[in-house]
């Protein structure tokens, strides 16, 4: 969420920053006047305050000097009742505003460039040289069909389209990327985590998921009996979902919770299986294994203070890139602009990976800088010399272990169709 204070200090220029991430002009005009009403409100009982305080302390003056207080005493219940009342109706606007801000993105920094969308992207570098070919190469799902490591057909069978069966060489090789990712993040730093799959509202809505993209999740209904459910009595339901990321379990680990700044940073990987409606997506890459409503993903995520999220930024695109160097896969950084960046996002590098089936670069991983947006929705705050301040928060794919595997059959295929094994797996299988 972004600073109601610099709002209402700053309204045009942080209204011309959300424009760039397409948020309408209806409801930034929407925004302004609540935040005007809200910010005139809230003067005027600040006035209303500071006049009970003045008045009370007259009051105890002419008390205790014996004078008449009578007038003075009308005065106090008369402003005591205009103070109740706007106050009530300044709780109500600030939650309206509130209710109206959570559906509103963070603000783009500096670095990310001015764009509607994602031909305005700019490429930062390459590393590594796509292989030359002497033949035309397949796109992955042919492959797949191939050597039999993937399983289309069945996966609809079992759920419904957009999901798949790993059979065979398909499914050791997801589990040997799995591991090989942990390793190699674990070596960078970052500590590994095992967190649920499932989590509550308020944690997606501690990083951003929740109110605004509910429609993309995967909702989780029925009653779950608690430990201190009275015997015959029904469980109460809950609203739980299936995390589309685990950037949400490892950042809110620390949701409403004051860290010591000596700790900073955290940083954190975790693998789980993630789920997503992809609601919007229709049409798009409705073939192979590129858009997944289910998919396996290793995460990178740092809490650091405010003065090193810039540099943890470019730690964890390392990690990331380090993992596809190993791998021997070309790849490109992509600084998106702002039509492009996430919902939480104030700066994103997408690394995208070379796929010569399909002849062009596709994202592979996202390292975004949250800055304090997340931290203020989740309420993450450390305290420096008895202050408490908002930390920063990073995450980053490290990586899409499906779109990994995709990348592996495109780039070691051969000329009769087999795939070889990059050598850093080997020893993993």
């Amino acid at each position: 969420m972004i600073d109601i204070k610099l709002l209402l200090n700053d309204f045009e220029s942080i209204s011309n920053k959300l424009q760039t991430k397409k948020v309408d002009v209806q409801t930034l005009q929407n925004l302004k006047d609540t935040a005007s009403i809200y910010k005139k409100n809230k003067q005027d009982l600040e006035t209303l305050q500071s006049h009970q305080n003045k008045t009370s302390k007259l009051f105890g003056e002419y008390k205790k000097e014996g004078k008449d207080t009578l007038i003075l005493k009308n005065e106090l219940e008369s402003n005591k009742q205009k103070i109740s009342l706007l106050s009530d109706e300044v709780g109500r606007i600030e939650k309206n505003l509130q209710n109206i801000l959570f559906g509103i993105p963070n603000l783009p920094d500096d670095k990310t460039p001015i764009g509607d969308d994602e031909t305005s992207n700019v490429e930062i570098k390459k590393i590594l040289s796509p292989k030359t070919f002497d033949f035309s190469p397949k796109e992955h799902w042919e492959l797949a069909q191939k050597n039999h490591w993937i399983d289309f057909e069945a996966g609809a069978k079992l759920a419904k389209s957009r999901f798949s069966v790993l059979r065979g060489m398909g499914a050791r090789l997801n589990r040997a990327l799995i591991n090989f990712m942990l390793d190699h993040n674990q070596k960078a730093g970052f500590e590994m985590v095992v967190t649920p799959v499932i989590v509550n509202k308020n944690m997606l809505f501690g990083t951003g998921q929740l109110p605004k993209f509910e429609d993309d999740m995967f909702k989780v209904s029925g009653d779950l009996e608690e430990l201190n459910t009275p015997a015959g009595e029904k469980p109460k339901g809950h609203d739980l979902y299936l995390i589309s990321t685990s950037e949400i379990t490892l950042t809110n680990l620390y949701n409403d919770t004051i860290i010591p700044a000596e700790e900073l940073p955290i940083m954190l990987t975790a693998q789980t299986p993630c789920f997503r409606k992809e609601a919007g997506s229709a049409g798009r890459d409705t073939r192979g294994m590129i858009r997944q409503h289910q998919f396996d993903k290793v995460e990178l995520v740092a809490l650091t203070h405010p003065d090193n999220s810039e540099e943890m930024q470019l730690k964890m695109l390392k990690t990331a890139s380090d993992l596809l160097c190993e791998l021997e896969l070309p790849h490109r950084y992509m600084q998106l602009c702002s039509g492009d960046l996430g919902f939480s996002a104030s700066n994103t590098v997408d690394i995208e990976v070379w796929l010569p089936g399909q002849n062009c670069y596709r994202e592979i991983s996202s390292v975004s800088n949250t800055q304090d947006f997340q931290a203020r929705r989740a309420k993450i705050r450390f305290k420096d010399k008895n202050k408490n301040s908002l930390v920063h928060t990073l995450n980053g794919s490290s990586l899409a272990v499906g779109r990994t595997l995709v990348a592996i059959m495109e780039n070691y295929q051969t000329k009769d169709g087999d795939i070889d094994i990059p050598n850093v797996l080997k020893k993993y299988l």
